[in-house]
């Protein structure tokens, strides 16, 4: 049986990660899991499981504490959850949102676990830090991202020198058919309405404006040892094809399926194996059309953004991770307008300069000094939705 630690058990990919293991329990072990606020959730998971060790916000720690006592399942707070990423197991899975998700996927992989990845900030912010220490410990990370596990089935780094191009794949989100008028002045009930996925708030947001496809370049870059410019998006809003690889010989190589988080996470778990995910098996007879068209730049720059940052290096895409978790954070509280949110990253981009950050420590540093500057510049410049 594979020993599975979970941080972010109580979110969508966590819950979804539960699913599958629920159905093939014979395969997996669940060691330990990690949770934020949602305290009765990680009770229930605790309960059905029945981990070595769960851990939660400090808020939750004595309502969690006294719902398992007598079970023999320690309880945590947040502060040991580099502890409990740090613990043996076979495979990690790494689904904090945010950068708060780094450090313990960075402490896990320096313990020699494998990584099953949905954290794609880990790579945004840290990606030159977090790929040598997995090549250091000789540690596998496999993408749970849909359009990254359908790259990671298809391709290989021992293929690079007959690649063309690693192409992702985008729903287009909530406003792939708005103007810019109005993506500019959507407001959070606009930017939640996803047309394929089922995801969290974040991810949805990000989705809305391309952000999140954005980030996912950066993270191909990382996963996949190429270039910017060796990775296009496509908007392809059936959601069908997940991703897809030319190469130099006229191939092009893609992985298909129905848009349900439980295909790649059930191969994330039982790779290199295949197992029942619960995802029906496509049936071409009701596919009547598949379509791709390029991505508008103008009603979307959030996407350019995130590959000027990669090209230009220098701690970028961690000023850009760090600026656009607090905007997004803005707009949820109803403070700024969706347009508002490209606009801030931005600015931050061109007023903050750092290099590279080479561990933990200097990373904190530059999101630090970028959140505290973020906040600086949406007081300055007045903008909401009153």
């Amino acid at each position: 049986m594979k020993k599975i630690t979970i941080l972010g058990s109580t979110g969508s990919i966590g819950t979804q990660t539960l699913d599958v293991i629920a159905s093939n329990i014979e395969l997996f072990k669940v060691e330990h899991l990690v949770a934020g606020n949602n305290a009765d959730l990680l009770i229930e998971q605790a309960l059905k499981f029945k981990p070595k060790s769960v851990a939660i916000n400090n808020l939750h720690i004595d309502k969690v504490k006294s719902n398992l006592d007598g079970t023999g399942i320690d309880v945590f707070d947040e502060t040991k959850i580099d502890m409990i990423a740090s613990d043996n197991v076979d495979l990690v899975v790494g689904a904090i949102t945010g950068s708060s998700g780094l450090s313990p996927v960075y402490n896990a992989i320096k313990s020699g676990n494998d990584i099953a990845l949905a954290n794609k900030e880990s790579l945004v912010c840290a990606g030159d830090m977090i790929m040598k220490l997995a090549n250091k410990h000789k540690v596998k990370i496999i993408p749970i991202d849909s359009e990254h596990s359908a790259i990671f089935q298809v391709y290989s780094k021992q293929q690079k020198s007959g690649l063309e191009k690693i192409i992702l794949t985008a729903s287009g989100g909530a406003f792939v058919d708005k103007d810019i008028n109005f993506i500019k002045t959507a407001k959070l009930q606009d930017a939640l309405k996803h047309p394929n996925w089922s995801m969290g708030q974040k991810v949805t947001i990000d989705s809305a404006g391309l952000m999140n496809k954005g980030l996912e370049v950066i993270e191909a870059c990382y996963l996949f040892d190429v270039k910017v410019k060796d990775v296009d998006v496509v908007i392809h809003r059936q959601s069908i094809i997940h991703s897809m690889v030319s190469m130099k010989d006229g191939s092009t190589l893609a992985q298909m399926g129905y848009p349900d988080m439980k295909t790649p996470i059930a191969y994330a778990l039982s790779y290199p194996k295949r197992i029942y995910s619960g995802v029906n098996t496509l049936n071409f007879y009701e596919m009547n059309n598949l379509t791709f068209e390029k991505p508008d730049l103008k009603k979307f720059p959030a996407l350019q953004l995130c590959k000027n940052s990669m090209e230009d290096g220098n701690g970028k895409p961690t000023i850009l991770n760090a600026s656009n978790e607090l905007a997004v954070e803005q707009f949820i509280k109803g403070n700024i307008l969706f347009g508002n949110i490209s606009e801030i990253v931005e600015s931050m981009l061109s007023i903050i300069n750092s290099k590279t950050p080479n561990d933990l420590q200097e990373f904190n540093e530059l999101h630090n000094e970028t959140i505290t500057k973020t906040k600086e510049y949406v007081k300055s410049i007045n903008i909401g939705n009153s």
